[in-house]
Order: C-alpha cells, then sequence, then structure tokens
C-alpha cells in the first residue's frame, strides 16, 4: 500500500474519533507515538496525517506544547479527492498554484522577503536530499513556501501549503530515495529566486515550471 493511501487511513481514523467527541475543541490530543500505538501505525504515518489535518485547520500544532482540537469541521472530502488524484492532476494544480504564486512574488516582494528567501536558499542547499532527505525536504519546502508567502496573498499561501503538505511532501521524499533520479539543484533555485528578485513575473513562472514538471 502506498504511503498517502496509509496517510488517507490515518486520516480518517483520527477525524472518526474527532467527530465521535473523543477530544473536546480547544483541548489536546494525544502524542504522535501515543497516537501510533491506538492507530496500529506507523508514526510517520501518523505525523504526516497531522501534519494535513494541521493544514487544514482541524488541529493545531504548538511547538513544544502539543496537538491541539480546533473544529470538528470536516476537510476530509477535500483530502480524498487528492488522495485518489493522479499525478498529472496534481501537477496541473501545482502549476496553477505555483505559477501564478510566483508571478505575484516577482511583482510583490519586499527586501525583507529577499533576505529571508536567500537564508531559506542557503539552508536548504546545506543539507543533501541524499543524507537526510527527510530534513532536505523540509528546507527545500519551506524555501518553496517563503517564495508562494512573497505573493502576499494569505489565502494563496493557505491553499498552497495545505496541498503541499497533503502530497507533494511524501512525493518529494520518495523521489530522494530513488538513486536514478535526479534533484533540481542549486543553480534552478538560484534562477527562480533571482527572477524573482529581478521582478521578471514571466521568467519566475518559467523557473517554476522546472520544479513542477521535474518529476513528469
Amino acid at each position: 500500500m502506498q504511503k498517502t493511501s496509509l496517510v488517507d487511513l490515518a486520516i480518517a481514523a483520527l477525524k472518526t474519533r474527532i467527530d465521535r467527541g473523543d477530544w473536546p475543541i480547544g483541548g489536546r490530543i494525544p502524542t504522535e507515538p501515543e497516537l501510533a500505538e491506538r492507530l496500529g501505525m506507523s508514526r510517520n504515518t501518523v505525523r504526516e496525517a497531522v501534519r494535513v489535518l494541521n493544514f487544514a485547520g482541524v488541529l493545531e500544532v504548538r511547538q513544544g506544547d502539543g496537538t491541539y482540537l480546533r473544529t470538528r469541521s470536516n476537510p476530509l472530502d477535500t483530502v480524498k479527492t487528492l488522495a485518489h488524484s493522479s499525478p498529472d492532476q496534481r501537477r496541473e494544480v501545482r502549476e496553477l498554484l505555483e505559477t501564478q504564486a510566483m508571478r505575484l512574488a516577482a511583482l510583490r516582494r519586499t527586501d525583507e522577503d529577499i533576505a529571508e528567501l536567500e537564508v531559506a536558499l542557503d539552508a536548504a542547499q546545506a543539507v543533501s536530499y541524499r543524507d537526510e532527505p527527510e530534513r532536505h525536504a523540509d528546507l527545500d519546502l519551506a524555501f518553496h513556501t517563503r517564495l508562494v508567502a512573497a505573493a502576499h496573498n494569505p489565502v494563496l499561501l493557505e491553499l498552497y501549503q495545505f496541498f503541499v503538505m497533503s502530497h507533494h511532501r511524501a512525493e518529494l521524499v520518495g523521489s530522494f530515495h530513488n538513486p536514478a533520479l535526479a534533484q533540481p539543484g542549486l543553480a534552478e533555485h538560484r534562477a527562480l529566486l533571482d527572477a524573482v528578485i529581478a521582478q521578471d513575473a514571466d521568467a519566475a513562472a518559467e523557473a517554476c515550471r522546472v520544479f513542477v514538471y521535474w518529476q513528469g
């Protein structure tokens, strides 16, 4: 069974417990190790499910404190649609979201955005995707998320974060474990960032497509 299917099952299991009132709204839910034991799933699978529900607004992860239930509203239909979508369908959605975000980022980025993006890119490039795939994925996605944030559209940012954390991160980590598949390097990341810095919306969108279709 693919990892995305296991994550989908974990999300459904968590939603069942949320819907039946196992945890009060505003209350802290069990830790990831406890949830993994109760659900009979791995901690990584549970962690991905919690990430999805966090970005969906159902859960709130508070670093150093725990995870809290924010609402019982159900994003499961959207998640199921994503879970059963094809790679081509997901790439089409990513292209729509990310290329438009890069166009806006190029037009709206600030000096503060540029400084933060430079730091984020350096951090991502300092960690090998072969040696530390999970760590590199988080840092790489932090860089791309910061690029989307430079568009200064909170709705676009939320949509991107939900889509990326629900599926793209798992696919990205999986690709790192394939030795035959090369990954975009500093040159490709630099070209994207330089286009945003230069406020060249067309170049930023084109540089973004390199990442969207790299694996397809």
